[in-house]
């Protein structure tokens, strides 16, 4: 299995509707194809060094990453993330 982690840092004019908005739309990623499990979530803890949101996905392979990457319900939100952010970054792992 592959784990696919995303983090996101958002722009300082970036509102908590906005915010909600784009953790919402990961969250109804859940249901693609290749998608075993999907948590995102606010981060709590504040620090200096922390992200203001993270996106856990476990596939059971590449093959499903790369054909989720593609996806075009996942495209759209992957360019609002974008949009959202002053930066983003992401990490892929076998578990």
């Amino acid at each position: 299995m592959l784990l696919h982690l995303v983090i996101f840092k958002y722009k300082a004019e970036v509102d908590a509707a906005t915010r909600a908005q784009h953790r919402q739309r990961l969250a109804g990623l859940q249901g693609l194809d290749g998608v075993i499990d999907l948590k995102v979530g606010e981060d709590v803890v504040r620090s200096p060094r922390s992200y203001d949101t993270g996106l856990m996905i476990t596939f059971p392979d590449r093959a499903a990453l790369d054909a989720y990457a593609k996806n075009p319900q996942h495209v759209p939100v992957a360019q609002f993330g974008v949009t959202l952010s002053e930066h983003i970054v992401s990490v892929d792992f076998q578990i």
